[in-house]
């Protein structure tokens, strides 16, 4: 018996010592990261309006002007778009005194240009990191006329303004939902759609963006949605949807803490 007692105390204190270097290796994971900085759009943002990730006016939608395009190594063929990042100015005559630290959200793609030197205008070529910010975004950690500035970055969990939101488009033989304002971690990895005549979830398709595609005939149909972000997480939403619902129509419901 005293021998099994101390194996079984053994294997407890080999739990704890694998959990502890789980932790300490996701800890790890969030670390601040080099890559550089430059600003789109004029000092009103109107210029980030719409973008890669199809969130439209970003004003109406709840980003506003704290808002980033990524290059490809960041972009992730659209999904990291919702996903949240902290950036600071780095080594640069360029800095604003005290380092501020800025919050954005990916919202957009910044494109390679091929015919132009990774250091010199191609800045979103890969394997660069680089983020596009919004110009309000890039003069809360830099001065404008530094034009580009190295930055450390690292994510950070979204903070948002009231529940996620759908807005439903397409027609009748084509759904596309674009889910924004989500928390949490932020991106989209996988949605779920279950019309109120169905008794199975349907898994939705990346179309672009956060805009999720289903070839079902929903209309006449409540709504209810499966959504779940890239740690893994998941908010199930009954009835999120009206059964009157029109496209063009934006419906609000769950969150990510």
């Amino acid at each position: 018996m005293a021998a099994k007692r101390v194996s079984r105390a053994l294997a407890v204190m080999l739990l704890v010592q694998s959990l502890l270097g789980r932790v300490a290796a996701d800890a790890r994971q969030v670390k601040w990261r080099n890559a550089h900085a430059t600003f789109y759009g004029g000092s009103d943002a109107s210029g980030t309006m719409g973008g890669a990730c199809g969130y439209g006016n970003l004003y109406s939608q709840g980003y506003g002007t704290d808002t980033t395009a990524l290059s490809a190594a960041l972009f992730d063929n659209g999904a990291k778009c919702g996903a949240c990042f902290a950036i600071t100015c780095y080594r640069s005559r360029w800095c604003l005194p005290g380092k501020p630290i800025l919050q954005v959200t990916a919202t957009n793609f910044c494109p390679s240009n091929p015919n132009l030197p990774n250091d010199n205008g191609g800045w979103c070529n890969p394997p660069r990191r680089h983020f596009d910010l919004a110009q309000p975004a890039f003069t809360q950690i830099a001065i404008y006329e530094g034009g580009i500035v190295p930055v450390l970055f690292k994510r950070v969990p979204c903070k948002r303004s009231g529940p996620i939101r759908y807005t439903i488009n397409g027609q009748r033989y084509f759904n596309l939902v674009l889910i924004s304002n989500v928390g949490g971690v932020g991106d989209v990895s996988a949605v779920s759609v279950k019309g109120a005549n169905s008794n199975y979830w349907e898994p939705m398709r990346r179309n672009w963006g956060q805009n999720w595609q289903s070839d079902t005939i929903l209309v006449g149909q409540s709504l209810s949605f499966q959504v779940t972000t890239s740690d893994g997480s998941t908010v199930t939403v009954l009835d999120a949807v009206a059964s009157n619902w029109e496209f063009g129509q934006t419906f609000e419901g769950g969150q990510f803490s």
